[in-house]
Parts: C-alpha cells; sequence; structure tokens
C-alpha cells in the first residue's frame, strides 16, 4: 500500500505542492526520504521515528521509503517532519486516508512529538485553499494560518493530538485569525521643527509613492524626516495587507499570528550582503527590498553602501519585483518600494560651511557622492537638500503640521489617483504611469509643457527624469485637488529635480 499525504515547497512566496508518498515493503528494515531532500528534510527520518517512539507507536520491521513528489523539485525546510510522519501513520492504519488526503500538513516534530511553528504557514494555507484542502499545522502558526479564510486549519500541539482528532478521541478546535497589529511607537512630523521643504517633500513622496533622496549635513534631521513617513502613508488594504504578511510569514516575521495594517518600514544597515538587501542566501530568502514591499526602504548614509548592492537596486525600482537566480532555480519576489535615501555632501559632511569643511572641499564632494552612480541618481524623483536646523528654531515649541493632517491629504490625493486607474491597466499610484497613460493623466498645459521643454533643454534631462517631473506634477495636481497640471505645479516638481547640489550629485 503507498500512502499519501500533501504539503508545500516554496519558491519564494509561491507554495508548490508536494506530494508525500510512503510505502511500507518486504526487505531489509530501513527508512530512506528520496526526492531531492537538502540535510534537514534528511535528517526528518530521525525526528519522527522518535516522536513516534515517544507515542509507543512501533514502526513496523519493514522497509519505509518516502518519497517526496515531483522528486526533481529541491526540498528545503524542517516543515516536511509532520507530511512525512502523517503519511507513515496512514501507511501502518494508525489514522485514516483522510488526513492525507483531505489535509495539507506543515510542522517540525521535536523528539517527544511535540510540534514547532514553522515559516510559511500563511503561503502554505493559501495553497490549501487553492487545493480545497485543509491544513494541518502547529498550533503556534494556526493563528496565522487561519486569515486566508476559506479553508479549516487545524493548529495541534503535537503529533499524538493529531492521532486523537483523526481517531475521534479529541477533536481540534478549527484555529482562528490573530489580531491586527499596529505599532504604538508612531513618530510624528510634529516633532520636526523647521525643514518645511523637507517635509513637503514627504507629502509628495508618499501621495504618489516617488522615490526620495535627503542630502545634508549630519544632524539636520534626514533621519528623523525619514522615520515619520510611515505615519503620513495610509494604512495597507486587506489585499496588500496579506500580500506583505505572506511575504513576512517565510522570513518568520510574524509575531502570534498577528497581521499589521502599518506599512513597513525598513532601515538596514550599509554593512549588509547583498543577499540581505536584494535577496538569496540559503534557501533563497527575501532581501529587505521584499520585506518592504508596499511600504518604505530607508537607505541612511547611501554612499557608503557597496557599490555593487546599490546598482543591484535599479531594476527592481523599474519593475516592481526581484529575480534571484541560482544554479538550480529562480525565485521571483515582489519588491514595490518607496525608496527614501539620506547622505551626507561629502565625507566630513560639512561641505557647505567654510568654517568648518575639510581642506579636500569642494572636490571632496563631488568623490563622495560620486559613490552614487548617475543612472540610480536619475531613479529618484525627488532630491531635497535639507540644511542645519537654525539654533533659533531649536527652543520654539513643537510647530507645524501634525502627521494626522497631511496623511489625509495623502489618503485624498491616493482616492484620487485610485479612481483615474479603476479600469485602466495595472498603475495605481502615478509612480506607476507611463507611456500613453502618462500622457494622458499627467499632460501639462500649455504654459506648464513650455516650461517643462524649456527645462528639460537647458539642463539636459533624460527621458527617465523628464517623465519622471512629469508624475511628480501629476502628484501635486493631485494634492491641490486640481483637474489639470499646471504650470506651478511643473515649477515646483523642476524645483525638487534640480536640487541646488546638482553641480556635486550625478545626474
Amino acid at each position: 500500500m503507498i500512502s499519501r499525504t500533501y504539503t508545500v515547497a516554496f519558491e519564494g512566496v509561491e507554495p508548490r505542492i508536494v506530494e508525500v508518498q510512503c510505502a511500507v515493503t518486504p526487505g531489509v528494515p530501513a527508512f530512506s526520504v528520496v526526492g531531492l531532500p537538502d540535510k534537514a528534510v534528511s535528517e526528518a527520518r530521525d525526528r519522527v521515528r522518535t516522536a513516534l517512539s515517544a507515542l509507543k507507536i512501533a514502526l513496523p520491521s519493514r522497509r519505509i521509503t518516502v518519497n517526496l513528489s515531483p522528486a526533481d523539485l529541491p526540498k528545503e525546510g524542517s516543515h516536511f517532519d509532520l507530511p512525512i510522519a502523517l503519511a507513515l501513520l496512514v501507511a501502518i492504519e494508525i489514522v485514516p486516508e483522510e488526513a492525507g488526503e483531505r489535509f495539507l500538513s506543515i510542522g517540525e516534530l521535536s523528539l517527544d512529538g511535540t510540534l514547532v511553528p514553522v515559516i510559511g504557514a500563511l503561503p502554505a494555507a493559501m495553497a490549501a485553499a487553492e487545493q480545497d484542502r485543509g491544513l494541518i499545522c502547529p498550533e503556534g502558526s494556526g493563528a496565522e494560518a487561519a486569515w486566508i479564510g476559506g479553508t479549516e486549519v487545524l493548529g495541534a500541539t503535537s503529533l499524538g493530538a493529531i492521532v486523537r482528532h483523526f481517531t475521534g478521541q479529541a477533536p481540534i478546535t478549527p484555529a482562528e485569525p490573530g489580531e491586527v497589529t499596529s505599532d504604538p511607537r508612531r513618530f510624528d512630523l510634529v516633532d520636526v521643527k523647521g525643514q518645511e521643504r523637507a517635509k513637503r517633500a514627504l507629502e509628495i513622496a508618499a501621495a504618489g509613492r516617488h522615490h526620495a533622496l535627503f542630502v545634508g549635513p549630519p544632524g539636520s534631521g534626514k533621519s528623523m524626516l525619514a522615520a515619520r513617513l510611515p505615519s503620513i502613508l495610509p494604512p495597507l488594504t486587506p489585499a496588500e495587507a496579506l500580500e506583505t504578511s505572506m511575504i513576512q510569514s517565510l522570513s518568520g516575521l510574524l509575531t502570534r499570528g498577528g497581521i499589521s495594517r502599518d506599512r513597513p518600514f525598513r532601515e538596514p544597515h550599509h554593512t549588509a550582503s547583498m543577499a540581505a538587501i536584494v535577496g538569496g542566501g540559503r534557501g533563497s530568502k527575501p532581501g529587505e527590498i521584499s520585506l518592504a514591499h508596499n511600504g518604505v526602504l530607508f537607505l541612511d548614509e547611501l554612499p557608503e553602501f557597496p557599490r555593487a548592492v546599490l546598482e543591484t537596486l535599479r531594476q527592481p525600482i523599474e519593475t516592481g519585483e526581484v529575480v534571484v537566480s541560482r544554479a538550480n532555480a529562480h525565485v521571483r519576489y515582489p519588491a514595490r518600494f518607496l525608496l527614501v535615501a539620506a547622505a551626507n555632501p561629502c565625507r566630513c559632511g560639512h561641505l557647505s560651511d567654510a568654517h568648518r569643511a575639510c581642506g579636500r572641499a569642494p572636490g571632496c564632494g563631488t568623490d563622495y557622492l560620486g559613490k552614487i552612480s548617475g543612472p540610480l541618481m536619475d531613479r529618484f524623483d525627488l532630491r531635497v537638500e535639507v540644511p542645519p536646523v537654525a539654533f533659533a528654531d531649536l527652543g520654539t515649541a513643537p510647530g507645524g503640521e501634525a502627521s494626522a493632517t497631511v496623511a489625509a491629504r495623502v489618503a485624498a490625493a491616493r482616492e484620487v489617483q485610485s479612481a483615474r486607474f479603476d479600469g485602466g491597466g495595472t498603475a495605481r499610484l502615478n509612480a506607476d504611469l507611463s507611456g500613453e497613460a502618462l500622457e494622458r493623466a499627467a499632460g501639462p498645459d500649455a504654459a506648464g509643457r513650455t516650461l517643462l521643454d524649456t527645462a528639460a533643454e537647458r539642463f539636459g534631462l533624460s527621458a527617465r527624469g523628464y517623465h519622471r517631473i512629469l508624475r511628480v506634477a501629476r502628484t501635486i495636481a493631485d494634492l491641490d485637488g486640481a483637474d489639470t497640471v499646471g504650470r506651478d505645479h511643473v515649477a515646483e516638481a523642476i524645483t525638487f529635480r534640480l536640487t541646488t547640489l546638482r553641480d556635486t550629485v550625478p545626474g
């Protein structure tokens, strides 16, 4: 008899169905797992054997062969323990065939039979729902998996609990979704004193998902501004929250099954490796750019990042996804993020202060910011010079608009964009506009067109730069509630593109 259970192998965020076949045949007693397992999967036989022994279940003195089909698909991770154990229990007629045929299962086994939570419960539940099956998983992963809805999720504490459930001794109550969580440490724009132009740039970036670069001396508030960007972004939609949570599930970042409606804010250190930023490494895990999907990726001290790492960002910025290529697989992850970067104008940071600048000024500024390539710099829609905060401003009470006020304008502008794009392709924000759709939505009036053409010729704008000014101008018009992009909107967009640091900033 060959028994069958089902589980998943992960290719990026895509779960691939794996059929676990178990045959107990005459021959020299042995227990083997085949089907391209990695080390963790191969060791499952020892964990399964010991867990069954703890349940006082003796394995027959026969040859046990477990095949993971399709056999040419790499199998990685400890979540194969439970489906292998269930297939064996079905084969020796401890649990009915229903346990294998009607459910998909994931889970790691302790030696005493306890089930340990594993990563990927959310995408596994999605795969189970698509197959019209239920999901059996560790109790610690049940609240996460139950968010899918439409499929039965059994969160079990141990292998013994699963046996008792299918033999009718003690049914397991289906899992309930975890709580919707929120970050209580959210910062507020009202804390930022001065820097009105930088705040305006944040508002435009948030409204249209435009990438922004802040350049200024140390202590001018660049990181402080970036940390407050999530406070003016609208919460994730249910579909976005589910999509983002699937990536977090694969990275083990969902705690107690809770799903957050806050947009991700990732700020990797400049010493992070390429695999950490882009994705890859053992198991081709998602990198920071994918963990920032639907949220913000903040790169502080941008010129300090290795140039090879920065150059890998160019394609994901344009396509909204990243492909991690390996010898045996090409793993695709979504990576549609809002990039915010900060940089000092030079290595010492005081290029604009003649009394504090080093002896190499102004050449040190060109050398330092020259580490950022022209093609990457061209992808920043907004380039903002952040001057030092005046001492007089530091002693004043907090002023300016609160994040809630700015967030209301951002949300209204995004609603306008959503209504504009309904039924018209895949674009949902102005940053997504291209080709004919860009001209149709963002084409300026005659005065605006004349100004833009003049600026493009005088400053030698690239085609990408020209179109990015149009996108930003459309967002500024949306924030103003204007149907048509006018000269003032184009003028403001140009000022953010042609920063006063253009002599030291490439592009």
